[in-house]
């Protein structure tokens, strides 16, 4: 099974992307929206819920995981890859989003100057920096912190007019820039990149990042076939939230749009 872990609900966008594009294999979501947003949370307590989060994931015979929320694959990726993964689960993979889309952004770049909006804990991290000065060093690279927007998504409030008053305020900010690409730098942001659009204008590329990460992990399974030979293949969606379960469905139904049978309820210990 492949493993898809988000901070919330915006990890879904990843799901259904996954859902579309590789509909062979089985997936189990987990949702931790008890304790969302991620993005204000130090990097100790972010490692701490996402190896728990992983680790629930292993235990459910997930053989891949995707940190599908940008936060854990900033702050907690590469520890769980490095010290996790060797010592207790060397059978196993857990992937990041931040790589995919950093990509991606060089790829769609007309003129070098990228834009990110993310969590706090994702921009003070510097990662997409970091990465897309790996692939191209001359990159101007603008990074916006919108703490606000996770919440918003996650208490239903998309396309309601004060959402798009705090959305205007984050994007002109990023806007004066005159960046001709915008990176979503968390996975709750493709609910309202319509929004985006519409105020980053037609001058400026709204990459797409579920399609983008669904994209990569085709490519990523055609280079590994010793991880794909071992992934389940009937097709069953088993979603978990460590929150409201019965809450979960109806806002996971509207954003999947189509019908979720049953959410199970995960427990941790904070």
């Amino acid at each position: 099974m492949i493993g898809v872990f988000d901070s919330g609900l915006g990890g879904l966008t990843i799901l259904k992307a996954f859902l579309t594009k590789l509909p062979q294999y089985a997936y189990v979501y987990l949702g931790d929206n008890a304790r969302t947003p991620y993005g204000n949370k130090s990097q100790a307590v972010i490692y701490a819920y996402t190896r728990q989060a992983v680790e629930f994931l292993f235990a459910r015979g997930c053989v891949l995981v995707i940190l599908a929320c940008n936060t854990a694959s900033a702050k907690a990726l590469r520890r769980i890859q490095q010290e996790l993964l060797p010592e207790r689960y060397p059978d196993r993979r857990v992937l990041g989003v931040v790589i995919p889309l950093a990509e991606a952004g060089v790829d769609a770049s007309r003129y070098g100057r990228i834009g990110v909006i993310g969590t706090r804990a994702t921009i003070e991290s510097g990662v997409y920096e970091q990465e897309l000065a790996k692939l191209r060093p001359d990159l101007k690279v603008f990074g916006q912190a919108c703490p606000l927007l996770v919440p918003l998504v996650e208490e239903d409030w998309v396309g309601k007019p004060e959402t798009n008053m705090i959305l205007k305020k984050y994007l002109y900010r990023i806007k004066r820039k005159k960046i001709d690409t915008l990176i979503l730098g968390c996975t709750h942001y493709p609910f309202l990149q319509k929004d985006i659009e519409r105020i980053m204008g037609k001058n400026c590329r709204v990459l797409n990042g579920p399609e983008t990460v669904s994209d990569k992990l085709i490519d990523y399974l055609s280079r590994h076939p010793e991880i794909e030979q071992r992934l389940g293949r009937n097709r069953i969606v088993n979603l978990f939230t460590t929150d409201d379960a019965d809450r979960f469905r109806l806002l996971g139904q509207k954003f999947l749009r189509h019908n979720i049978p049953e959410v199970e309820r995960a427990v941790f210990e904070n």
